[in-house]
C-alpha cells in the first residue's frame, strides 16, 4: 500500500518493478536486485493483476521487510505503475526495472557506492547514465548499448560536453537513472492505459538535467523474445495508436526553440534528434503496415507537429528521415522499409 516518508526512511536508490500477470518471470528480476541491501528500496507495483503476480510481492515485502514494498493498485498501465514508484519512492535516485528483464548485482553495488559519495560531498548528478544489453532470445552476441563516445566517463558534466550521439545511442529507460526530486520537479506524469510510455519518462524531465554523470558499466538486461512482448514488431503495429498517443504527448510538451523552455542549444539539438527517432519509428511502423489508414495517421502526426512547433517540424522535414517519411510511393514506401529491418539487424531491437 501507499504511505508517506520521513528522513528515517530515506533510501540510496529507489527500483520499481511494474508488474503485470508477471508470475512467470519476476522473481529474476527481483532477484537480481536483493545484494543492493538496505540502502536499496525495491517497489514492487501490482498493476492489478489476475495470477500470482500479488502474492509474489507479498511474500517478497514480509520476507524482506527492509528492503521490499508490495503496492497494489487497479489496473493502469505501465505507465501508472512507474506514476506509483515515483510518489511512493524513499530514494535519492529513482530507477525502473521491467519484470522481465534484470540487472548486474555486482554493478548495482557499485552504482550505490557512487550515490553515496555524491550524498556525502553534496555535488550531485541529475541524471546516471549506464549501459545496456539487448538480451535477445537466439542471440550468441548480445548488443550492448554503450555512450562512451559521446558521454566522459566516470565524471560530472553538463550538457555542453554531450557529443553528438550516433544513430542508436540514444538514452532509453533502460540506460537512465533520474535523481528522484528531478523527476518530481519536471511534473512527470505518465499517461494510464497506454504502451511506450518509456519514451516520454526519458524525455520529459531532460530541461531539468544539470548535471550528468556516464558509468560505462553494462548494468541492465533487457529480454527481447517474448512472442506478446509490447516491442515486437507485430505487436506495434497493431497498437500504433498507442505510438501516435505518445509521439503527440512528445511534441505537446515542449516547444523546443524557444529558449524560455530550453535554454541550453547542445540540450537543444539533443532533444531534436531523441524526438525525430520517436517520430520516425511512428512513421516507419505506418509504413511497413501497407495501412492507407495508418498512412492517413502519419500525416496527421507530422502536421501536429507543426501546428505545435514549427521550427522543430521545418528542421525534422528536411533531414533525410523526414523527406523519407513524407514519400507517397510505393517505391519509397520500399525503400523505408528496408531502411527499417537494415537498423533492426544492426541494432538488435524488436
Amino acid at each position: 500500500m501507499e504511505g508517506s516518508t520521513n528522513e528515517m526512511d530515506k533510501k540510496l536508490l529507489t527500483v520499481a518493478v511494474p508488474c503485470y500477470n508477471s508470475a512467470a518471470y519476476m522473481r529474476h528480476a527481483i532477484d537480481t536486485l536483493l545484494p543492493g541491501g538496505k540502502d536499496l528500496e525495491i517497489l514492487i507495483v501490482d498493476d492489478g493483476s489476475t495470477d500470482g503476480t500479488a502474492k509474489i510481492a507479498d511474500l517478497y515485502a514480509r520476507r524482506y521487510p527492509d528492503i521490499v514494498r508490495a503496492i497494489h493498485q487497479p489496473n493502469g498501465g505501465h505507465g501508472e505503475a512507474v506514476n506509483a514508484g515515483i510518489r511512493n519512492a524513499r530514494g535519492l535516485y529513482f530507477k525502473v526495472l521491467d519484470s522481465d528483464d534484470w540487472v548486474s548485482s555486482p554493478i548495482l553495488k557499485k552504482i550505490l557506492r557512487q550515490i553515496q559519495y555524491f550524498s556525502d560531498s553534496g555535488d550531485m548528478a541529475d541524471l546516471i547514465v549506464t549501459n545496456f544489453v539487448y538480451d535477445k532470445v537466439g542471440k550468441k552476441h548480445k548488443k550492448v548499448m554503450r555512450y562512451a563516445d559521446s558521454m566522459p566517463r566516470d565524471q560530472l558534466f553538463t550538457w555542453d560536453r554531450l557529443r553528438f550521439s550516433r544513430i542508436g545511442e540514444d538514452l532509453l529507460m533502460h540506460s537512465v537513472i533520474y535523481r528522484t526530486e528531478v523527476l518530481r520537479e519536471s511534473g512527470l506524469q505518465l499517461p494510464a492505459h497506454a504502451f511506450y510510455v518509456d519514451n516520454i519518462y526519458v524525455y520529459t524531465p531532460l530541461p531539468y538535467v544539470q548535471k550528468i554523470y556516464y558509468m560505462d558499466m553494462d548494468f541492465y538486461h533487457y529480454f527481447i523474445g517474448r512472442s506478446d512482448q509490447s516491442v515486437n514488431q507485430q505487436v506495434m503495429i497493431g497498437r500504433l495508436d498507442q505510438q501516435f498517443r505518445v509521439n503527440r504527448i512528445m511534441i505537446e510538451a515542449y516547444r523546443l526553440y524557444d529558449p524560455a523552455q530550453i535554454p541550453n542549444r547542445h540540450l537543444r539539438r539533443y532533444m531534436q534528434n531523441y524526438l525525430e527517432i520517436v517520430t520516425t519509428i511512428s512513421s516507419v511502423l505506418a509504413i511497413i503496415s501497407k495501412d492507407p489508414e495508418n498512412y492517413r495517421k502519419k500525416d496527421e502526426l507530422w502536421a501536429f507537429l507543426e501546428e505545435k512547433d514549427l521550427i522543430t517540424y521545418r528542421h525534422l522535414r528536411i533531414r533525410p528521415f523526414g523527406l523519407m517519411m513524407h514519400t507517397r510511393t510505393e517505391v519509397g514506401r520500399a525503400i523505408c522499409r528496408g531502411g527499417y529491418h537494415l537498423a533492426q539487424a544492426i541494432f538488435g531491437f524488436n
